[in-house]
């Protein structure tokens, strides 16, 4: 990676006072476990290290969530795997990147999220949510229909907020620059998302500050051109996420988990780095973060993104040892070995998956198989599976 901290930021890591306090080399031994290992976090177990990755459907009414958000979710439950994590719900409706997102933004919201909690419990996995803020990349459309801006509310858009009036991409919206009133009501607004997701059912909370949304963009220098106490030096940009994260941990209860998504660079020179995000997880560490889901990009449109297979690993590996906290790698990981690797290699505690599981609802359950245990199938399914194979 060629990106680089400014000199001033590179002076404040390198600091005594702002580094990671004696690095713990987090399990720098390769550890005992594997894919399929159950993980315990604070009081919530996980049968296994496998993650449904939060991924947006575009398919809510008013941030409402509906039939096919249980039945998409649920399957992903009942196909095996350990965390299965809502998609990017958003804490305004300000918030929403589409007019279909989900929300979380009033009371209404909270018995259909809770309906999805419910069964996704009842088949042993562990009910999650990201609670998101898509900042100026907010106001678009859904990307089967292009993903443009919807630039008026006639067209069905709203207007943006951002930490700067710099827009995403040339011909978006400018976004209104945030005044200490209008920060004070993103931290608020989270903290009363994080209360209706607890209310629901959730197990574990994770927010998104990754992927050029709001609170990664503050972190950012791209996007974040302040000159006042919310800008500036890295402590100034990490200061909205860590107030939040602060926010959360304090008002849950002790035995469930926060996480929180990041990216872990943005690709550019002169950006948000692989470096400033271990000083960002020490911090993290402090406050009472129990894991850290990293992946990368996001904050400009024209980032030149080395994208292959597993290429963010290397991301969560250093985070997790040079800041000692837990991590989960994501991003192009298809294959059950290549994601038991990096379980066993101690890359990371976790392994999120997105994309193939949409295409295989059942890929835990194919871990299982391939990585040589006994599927467990749901009764219902298991009976005839088993029978089948006899």
């Amino acid at each position: 990676m060629s990106e680089k901290a400014s000199s001033q930021d590179q002076a404040a890591l390198a600091a005594t006072p702002h580094g990671c306090p004696a690095l713990a080399q987090h399990d720098r031994e390769v550890p005992d476990v594997d894919l399929l290992s159950p993980l315990t976090i604070r009081g919530v177990t996980l049968r296994n290290r496998i993650v449904m990755s939060p991924m947006c459907q575009y398919s809510a009414v008013d941030g409402l969530a509906s039939d096919w958000h249980l039945v998409h979710l649920g399957s992903r439950a009942v196909g095996g795997a350990g965390l299965v994590m809502v998609e990017a719900t958003a804490v305004t409706a300000q918030g929403r990147i589409s007019p279909g997102d989900m929300g979380i933004w009033s009371n209404q919201h909270i018995e259909p999220l809770a309906r999805i909690a419910r069964f996704v419990e009842l088949q042993g996995a562990v009910p999650a949510i990201q609670l998101a803020h898509a900042g100026r990349k907010a106001s678009c459309e859904p990307p089967w229909l292009g993903g443009a801006s919807l630039k008026s509310p006639e067209v069905g858009g709203w207007p943006v907020i951002g930490p700067s009036p710099i827009p995403f991409s040339d011909g978006d919206p400018i976004p209104s620059e945030l005044d200490e009133a209008g920060i004070a009501a993103v931290i608020t607004a989270f903290e009363a998302a994080a209360r209706r997701a607890l209310q629901a059912g959730f197990k574990i909370i994770e927010i998104h500050s990754a992927h050029g949304y709001l609170l990664h963009e503050f972190l950012s220098p791209l996007a974040n051109h302040r000159g006042d106490g919310w800008g500036g030096r890295l402590e100034n940009r990490m200061r909205l996420v860590l107030m939040v994260a602060t926010r959360l941990r304090k008002m849950m209860p002790a035995e469930l988990p926060l996480f929180v998504r990041i990216s872990g660079t943005d690709w550019v020179d002169g950006g948000w780095d692989i470096e400033q995000s271990v000083r960002l997880a020490c911090e993290f560490k402090k406050i009472g973060v129990d894991l850290i889901d990293v992946s990368s990009g996001g904050a400009v449109p024209k980032a030149r993104i080395p994208v292959s297979a597993g290429f963010q690993i290397p991301l969560a590996s250093k985070i997790r040892h040079e800041a000692g906290i837990s991590t989960g790698a994501v991003g192009l990981i298809t294959e059950p070995r290549q994601a038991n690797e990096i379980i066993t290699g101690g890359d990371a505690d976790l392994v999120f998956i997105g994309r193939e599981l949409l295409r295989e609802p059942y890929w835990a359950l194919k871990a299982q198989q391939e990585l040589g245990q006994e599927p467990v199938w749901p009764t219902p399914y298991g009976y005839a599976v088993r029978r089948r194979a006899r």
